[in-house]
């Protein structure tokens, strides 16, 4: 079976450039940017809302990426959105919720309906992102729900760009391989 899915008059709208694994599966109404790269066992579900993933970004071995639809108990529903230089790392659960650039979502978290996490933000491993909860940009959250720490180093900092490109770098490899 494809593991590039179209339903119903929407077909996934992947850069040719960004690399998605052949165990991933991406469907519906989804669109995947430049140098983006989807990685084993990876679902990503754009039947009921749509999902737009920037350039650079890595979504990470089991992460599960789904939307809310149009109902009177959320009117409009909502998408998901991943900016660009984003890394989601593995098994995280992101629903209905918006990822702004050069953000870190750590090793199983999960952020919520129309929670945002803005640019710059890092949220810790095994966190939970409430619904409708906003993340400010250069901070550390961690928790269950999610609290801020501190504010991230200036290395920290560097390791947002510096995931993103080596991520770039290894889907290059996988796709040359």
């Amino acid at each position: 079976m494809n593991n590039i899915r179209v339903f119903e008059k929407f077909n996934p709208d992947i850069h040719p450039d960004a690399f998605i694994d052949k165990s991933a599966v991406v469907c519906g109404d989804v669109v995947i940017g430049r140098d983006s790269s989807v990685w084993p066992q990876v679902s990503i579900r754009g039947d009921i809302h749509h999902i737009r993933i920037g350039e650079r970004s890595n979504i990470q071995d089991g992460a599960i990426l789904h939307v809310t639809h149009d109902s009177e108990y959320v009117p409009g529903g909502y998408a998901l959105t991943v900016g660009d230089d984003v890394t989601v790392g593995h098994n995280v659960i992101l629903h209905a919720c918006q990822i702004e650039n050069l953000c870190l979502i750590g090793m199983g978290s999960v952020v919520l309906d129309g929670a945002v996490v803005q640019s710059g933000a890092m949220v810790g491993a095994g966190s939970l992102v409430p619904p409708n909860k906003k993340l400010e940009g250069g901070y550390l959250w961690l928790g269950s729900p999610v609290k801020r720490v501190r504010a991230l180093t200036a290395k920290e900092i560097s390791f947002l760009t510096y995931s993103a490109e080596q991520y770039v770098k290894l889907k290059n490899r996988h796709s040359h391989s």
